[in-house]
């Protein structure tokens, strides 16, 4: 359904509304300043069922008419939001029997939000129920553009009686016979052959990973189903012109996006960043929660991850204006870094900037997630930066309408090896614990390592490289990183094989090949499919206490100093491959630390550990020497991206640190806010924390073409 169309022109910009957690009196004076700001879009109403309703059957709906009206008349539009992620008392009292209940069957308690099982019949009665009275009561308004259902969808795994005999249900129907299910599963191990259906045991004492993969995949359909039963039922009442998405906070354990975002209409989601050092180049901020991102390339991971959900253009429906955490969490902006943040996204395909939230709250859970005005809410630095950025973004106007960011490398993400890696990882913690978060771990060293080395990035998803002609991709991207696809049938790992035939180059990471569709590991030679082409094979591997530094074999690579594998280590038997890094005589007698072999038209690299920043980058600059950061004589501290649209082409350049730097225009350049223009070979001065974007012309010969327009 998506079709990466959101049904208007220029870049939306504007924040979530809640006039409801207001003093009275503020509303137009709050629509002024928004006004002022150069706000179009205010996100309402998906916060406060109670409010909406706020005993069983009795509606109040005509709270939120003023604020719709008033934004009407300021030219403000408004995605409107069914309330119902966050269920009122009277039905929590009415019906108990909804609360999600953990693994070991205890009820989630209430005071928090999306604490029920949403799929339960008697909680889809009630939200069904307010959500088509809110959606029929303004779906007419002008001011109306679009709707968001329900609200970061997929927040919690529930264990219910009935949700579990939904999953046996679901298992017949794809296995059709306990006996299948016995084989599949491999449960003539420990004991576990089933009779019959009835024989499944529960989750909570679970250890068999195929078990828990099939869980979670379940898992994954029930948010995808909330999505689809909200989406048909707003559509009812929605007009042609309006779209319909919902916010995807990409953490939350029932989401898988590029199947959650099949019913809509548009991909949207919520990028929370530690801003000051965590947005400086060059610095390394620990990440403390799993939604929390730090490092320049972090957000723009962020970015193409939201691009990959249907490979188009998203929204971004919540962000930081100020500090966003707890009240032990405070690192508001450094000047500057709002529109470097807000340039960055749509870089990377965004067409909607939305801060979470206009003014900060005086009173409950997020008091002190800042929003555009602070707790005074006398307008301040954030507001006077956010209105200049709103400036920005008007004179840029409509010219990232159909806006497709430009890549050198193609990186393969997989839901399934994250979810089965999060209950069986292959790497542990320093404590030596499971890391439930290994998978992200090899993806993001991988993507990192591109990142820094000047390389821009594309994200897809295996279900969609599945669907990709694999010559296409060869053409459109000449490197293709497989960075731990442990879960994956021997249709992904021959389409690689046939990518690589084309004139790719293909990067084999750990564990790639290794299991197969339900994480069995492979009656096979390692890594399957992939040993021949990439004249790699092994038997042993081993984690790593330490970190085991690497050394070029050759000139072709050129090795920062320090550059070391981590946590993991293939002890790889060279066949038939090139050895382009080795590791130091160990006991294990792991020596091949990167092979590369021509294949077909193309060529199959291995890369047999998760590789630190250093090594990452060197890799990378290896993957990708020519890089549009190299064409713009770019710093270390500045980031280059760009795109085409359907006018031309756009490059947004951004200076992430306190000192000023420096770029050599490639070609003549635009500046589509200050309107300035820069001739070929002019050096452009970046103020610290600057974000500039420019357009190119098309046929300027001194333009950079980077992969994706091979085929143009």
């Amino acid at each position: 359904m998506v079709t990466g169309n959101p049904r208007f022109s220029g870049v939306l910009f504007g924040a979530a509304y809640y006039a409801e957690y207001q003093p009275s009196g503020t509303l137009e004076r709050d629509l002024d300043l928004m006004r002022d700001a150069g706000f179009t879009v205010i996100r309402v109403g998906e916060s406060v069922w109670s409010t909406w309703e706020p005993r069983e059957g009795e509606f109040h709906l005509d709270w939120l008419q003023p604020v719709l009206d008033g934004a009407h008349e300021r030219g403000i539009g408004v995605i409107l939001g069914t309330p119902t992620y966050a269920v009122p008392p009277w039905l929590q009292r009415l019906h108990p029997e909804i609360a999600a209940e953990t693994a070991s069957g205890n009820r989630i308690g209430w005071g928090a939000r999306q604490e029920m099982d949403q799929s339960h019949p008697a909680y889809r009665f009630y939200a069904e129920r307010i959500a088509r009275k809110v959606v029929e009561r303004y779906a007419d308004h002008p001011a109306v553009i679009g709707y968001q259902v329900d609200n970061e969808p997929g927040n919690v795994l529930p264990h219910n009686e009935a949700t579990f005999q939904r999953f046996v249900d679901w298992l017949r129907r794809r296995y059709g016979s306990v006996e299948r299910l016995n084989e599949e599963w491999g449960l003539v191990y420990w004991s576990h052959r089933l009779s019959d259906w009835s024989e499944l045991w529960r989750p909570h004492g679970n250890s068999l990973p195929q078990y828990q993969l099939e869980w979670r995949r379940f898992q994954g359909t029930l948010a995808t189903d909330l999505m689809a039963w909200q989406a048909d039922l707003v559509r009812q009442y929605a007009r042609e012109d309006q779209f319909i998405t919902t916010c995807i906070s990409y953490s939350r354990p029932q989401v898988s996006d590029d199947e959650l975002v099949g019913p809509l209409d548009v991909v949207a989601g919520n990028p929370y960043y530690k801003m000051q050092d965590g947005l400086t180049a060059g610095v390394d901020v620990p990440r403390e929660k799993p939604w929390w991102h730090t490092g320049v390339w972090a957000l723009f991971q962020w970015g193409d991850r939201a691009w990959s959900s249907a490979q188009a253009q998203y929204l971004v429906t919540e962000t930081d204006a100020q500090s966003i955490g707890g009240p032990w969490q405070n690192h508001p902006p450094y000047p500057g870094q709002l529109k470097q943040a807000a340039f960055a996204l749509l870089a990377r395909g965004g067409r909607m900037v939305e801060y979470w939230h206009w003014h900060t709250l005086h009173f409950g859970t997020e008091t002190y997630w800042g929003g555009v005005l602070p707790h005074s809410q006398r307008p301040g630095r954030i507001y006077r930066e956010v209105t200049e950025l709103g400036a920005a973004l008007k004179a840029i106007g409509p010219a990232l309408d159909d806006y497709e960011p430009d890549a050198d490398a193609l990186l393969l993400y997989s839901t399934d090896t994250k979810w089965s890696f999060e209950f069986h990882p292959p790497l542990a913690l320093p404590n030596g614990d499971p890391d439930p978060g290994a998978y992200l771990k090899i993806f993001e060293s991988f993507y990192r390592g591109l990142f820094e080395a000047g390389a821009q990035l594309r994200v897809q998803h295996l279900r969609q490289f599945l669907q990709a002609d694999p010559e296409e991709l060869a053409r459109r991207f000449p490197v293709l990183v497989a960075p731990a696809a442990y879960v994956a049938e021997d249709a992904v790992l021959e389409a690689l094989v046939r990518y690589a035939e084309a004139g790719g180059h293909l990067v084999v990471g750990i564990r790639t090949g290794y299991g197969d569709e339900l994480a069995r590991a492979r009656l096979a030679v390692a890594p399957h499919i992939l040993a021949e082409p990439a004249g790699v094979h092994y038997d042993e591997y081993s984690n790593l206490s330490e970190p085991l530094p690497v050394t070029a074999t050759s000139a072709v690579l050129d090795l920062e100093p320090g550059a070391a594998g981590t946590d993991w280590v293939d002890v790889l038997e060279v066949d038939d491959a090139d050895v382009l890094l080795e590791y130091a005589p160990t006991e294990l007698g792991a020596r091949a630390a990167l092979t590369t072999r021509a294949h077909g038209r193309g060529r199959v690299s291995y890369l047999g550990t998760v590789p630190d920043p250093a090594l990452a980058r060197s890799v990378g600059r290896w993957l990708v020497p020519d890089t549009v950061h190299a064409h713009w004589q770019a710093p270390a501290s500045v980031t280059v991206s760009t795109g085409r649209t359907g006018r031309g082409r756009v490059a947004f350049v951004a200076n992430w640190s306190a000192e000023p730097a420096a770029v050599v225009a490639p070609a003549p350049l635009l500046d589509l806010v200050s309107g300035d223009r820069h001739g070929a070979g002019a050096t452009v001065t970046l103020e610290p924390r600057a974000a500039l974007a420019f357009e190119i012309p098309e046929d300027s010969p001194e333009s950079p073409v980077p992969s994706t327009e091979r085929t143009r």
